[in-house]
């Protein structure tokens, strides 16, 4: 644990397949225990599906583009069970330790790849992102991390969580890297660079914050100001939009939503359908695995699973209508290039083994705001905003399907005059 910060589940060496200067040459790198490495075992996680599974004959084509760019894998990393949590807990292998807040959950299901690439161990890392498995532990972590769009990476040799929204997410702890990562896994830019028509605050999102909205809302604002103008930032409430404009949420509005908290509904009723679609694709991919083997789950993760597996057809067809319509509204807001701005999460991340029913308000918060990108299939990066009481804060900037490579390409224009802003906060909340 005290080395490696408990992020690894195996280390080994697969050497680049490819000679001379590349794209990744000199980069380290590490995967989720999600990925297929030809000739180990994918454990998923737990160690009764590891046992009740073959050796990979196989590579995962992600994790081999990556080796043919130069870059050198030195292992597998720990992750949530099955995928199904964002906390970054494991009652099996460990939780690893998170380096900017070691009394703190690392965030999940990627976990170890986060903390891997946080405590420094490697250049850049493999996750995977279904409901917020590669923005949550980016955030806790305070690292970059990138949701692509729905189906643009490929996802053959990974588990599959459920298929609607499983992307191969990746980290890295500086704009650059994570760019050059995209350059190798994402399709080539028609063109090299573009300014954003505008940058959209979600005015209502922000509000979910448990910490002082204008420590975050402030130095992305007066870094967009600095970089692209005044006039490239608008406000709004997004929440408003979506009711407006995704009639089919209507059949989600005011399920599970405790109205004593603030809430926007239009984005809880999103989460709702986000998860009621999650669960139905999860039993139909395990769900004859778990009733025949009934494996040994850890608290919280056997609820959901078993939850999962009981899951039945119902309202299944309107989410995918949420689906597309959401898609379809979204891409009309933004146009080709514009950029949605929102928190990744809402607030610091919870202390380590915190009770599961003290979280059901950040957990519905966090999903309200993962689920625009997670039900939209559009890419979503969690920037780093430094740290407030010595917890780290984030952001996170959405943009139409597609646009994954502007996006990155915006990341790191904005990076420096980010960094500046972020001194300046910090100093300030001393």
């Amino acid at each position: 644990m005290e080395s490696d910060y408990g992020a690894f589940t195996e280390k080994f060496t697969l050497a680049p397949s490819s000679s001379g200067e590349l794209p990744l040459s000199g980069l380290t790198f590490a995967v989720k225990e999600i990925f297929d490495v030809e000739g180990y075992v994918t454990g998923f996680g737990n160690p009764d599906w590891a046992r009740t599974h073959t050796i990979a004959k196989s590579t995962a084509p992600a994790v081999l583009a990556l080796l043919r760019a130069g870059a050198t894998c030195v292992g597998r990393t720990v992750m949530d069970e099955v995928a199904y949590s964002i906390n970054g807990e494991n009652i099996h292998y460990g939780t690893p330790r998170n380096p900017c807040a070691p009394d703190r959950i690392p965030g999940g299901s990627s976990s170890g790849s986060a903390v891997a690439v946080g405590a420094n161990i490697v250049h850049f890392s493999l996750g995977t992102d279904t409901g917020g498995s590669v923005r949550v532990p980016a955030a806790f972590c305070k690292i970059h991390g990138i949701r692509p769009s729905h189906g643009v990476v490929s996802v053959d040799g990974v588990v599959p969580m459920a298929q609607s929204f499983d992307t191969v997410g990746w980290f890295a702890k500086d704009s650059t890297i994570l760019k050059k990562v995209g350059n190798v896994l994402l399709p080539p830019l028609d063109v090299s660079h573009v300014n954003p028509s505008q940058i959209i605050i979600a005015d209502d999102c922000f509000k979910l914050l448990s910490i002082p909205i204008e420590r975050v809302k402030h130095v992305l604002v007066n870094s967009v100001e600095k970089v692209f103008g005044g006039q490239a930032i608008k406000c709004m409430d997004l929440g408003d939009y979506v009711e407006e404009n995704v009639p089919s949420l209507n059949h989600f509005m005011n399920l599970g939503v405790d109205t004593k908290e603030y809430s926007i509904r239009s984005l809880a009723a999103l989460s709702s359908a986000m998860r009621l679609l999650q669960r139905y694709e999860f039993k139909l991919n395990h769900g004859k695995w778990v009733a025949s083997v009934k494996p040994d789950f850890g608290p919280g993760i056997k609820e959901r699973v078993w939850e999962a597996v009981s899951a039945t057809d119902d309202k299944i067809d309107i989410c995918r209508s949420v689906r597309t319509e959401l898609r379809a509204a979204l891409t009309s807001l933004l146009g080709d290039v514009g950029i949605l701005a929102i928190p990744t999460v809402p607030g610091p991340p919870p202390k380590l083994q915190t009770e599961v029913s003290s979280l059901e308000t950040f957990r519905a918060r966090a999903f309200s705001l993962l689920s625009i990108a997670g039900v939209s299939g559009f890419p979503q990066v969690s920037i780093p905003l430094g740290l407030y009481d010595n917890l780290p804060v984030s952001v996170s900037l959405v943009a139409k399907h597609g646009s994954d490579m502007l996006l990155l390409n915006l990341v790191d224009t904005l990076s420096g005059t980010l960094k500046d802003n972020i001194d300046t906060a910090e100093t300030s909340s001393l």
